[in-house]
């Protein structure tokens, strides 16, 4: 619980600067640790959008994970986040396609998210199974990831085999109950972070705008869905409403919030439940892909 123990840093307000804020998440990225020396990292390039390949050794060719990094969608890279990757691929037996999608406010909305269906769009191109491939994020990666289905629907493409989150961050308007609520018992994040960093991303666009806020997306269609957040997380509620519109949906969601836990409580390796979660991801992941080949795969992460 050390991890826990920590305090979530300084209060932001109007004067904060986008260096300042990118370094309260540098910070906490610091807390995740190395990565498995077992795992293999190579960079990636799908058109003309950067990632990186994420290898452990139980991978099997037929599985493959679309991972978006979090970070308020200003800062983070697949390098910052290799170590919560890893643990999820491992688990899930998978490879890991992690996305160096564009940052805000360099890069503003809605450019992530077209990042992310044209990664998707360059897989499937490349005779990737959609069958084979499951959508995964944390934080706002969590909800790009929700965000990027609603545009791989829209477009026409054939649907991937499931989506799972950690702590997605799915309301850009802020406007959930457990936003005041855990206020006081989130160690990681406040309002005030997330206020300057929807800003950032979103300018003066709508923050209810579905691509931004896949909690006010309809998920007609989607795949079967798995999220996990923390019960002392100010994006607990987040997590819930992701569960609300695929129960709307009629589409298969398992939504847990766990007892006492903070914002991505995965990244602690002393956590029980931190293994308890990252294991019920990789099972959900194993479950949803098909046991099929993936020729392109292996050519395309330079092997």
């Amino acid at each position: 619980m050390a991890l826990f123990a920590r305090a979530r840093g300084p209060q932001f307000d109007a004067h904060t600067s986008l260096g300042e804020l990118r370094g309260f998440y540098t910070a906490l990225f610091s807390r995740f640790g190395a990565p498995d020396p077992d795992v293999a990292f190579k960079p990636a390039k799908l058109g003309l959008i950067n990632g990186e390949w994420v290898h452990p050794a139980n991978a099997v060719p037929e599985r493959l994970i679309l991972y978006f990094h979090g970070g308020g969608f200003i800062a983070g890279s697949p390098e910052t986040h290799r170590t919560i990757i890893a643990k999820l691929a491992k688990e899930a037996e998978a490879s890991a396609l992690s996305v160096a999608y564009r940052l805000a406010p360099e890069c503003p909305f809605p450019s992530a998210v077209r990042d992310g269906v044209d990664v998707y769009r360059h897989l499937i191109a490349r005779d990737v199974s959609p069958g084979s491939i499951v959508l995964a994020g944390d934080g706002a990666g969590g909800g790009l990831a929700f965000a990027t289905c609603v545009g791989i629907r829209n477009g026409g493409l054939p649907m991937p085999a499931g989506i799972v989150a950690m702590s997605p961050w799915a309301d850009l308007s802020l406007s959930g109950w457990s936003m005041m609520e855990n206020s006081g018992r989130d160690a990681f994040l406040g309002w005030d972070a997330l206020f300057l960093s929807a800003r950032q991303y979103l300018k003066r666009m709508n923050p209810n705008d579905p691509y931004a806020s896949p909690a006010f997306a309809n998920f007609k269609d989607f795949p079967p869905i798995m999220v996990h957040a923390g019960q002392r997380e100010i994006l607990r509620d987040d997590a819930s409403r992701i569960g609300d519109r695929a129960a709307e949906s009629n589409v298969p969601v398992s939504i847990e919030i766990y007892d006492g836990m903070q914002h991505l409580f995965q990244a602690d390796p002393m956590l029980r439940e931190a293994g308890l979660s990252l294991g019920r991801l990789g099972n959900f992941i194993r479950a949803r892909t098909k046991v099929q080949q993936i020729p392109q795969l292996r050519s395309m992460a330079g092997e």
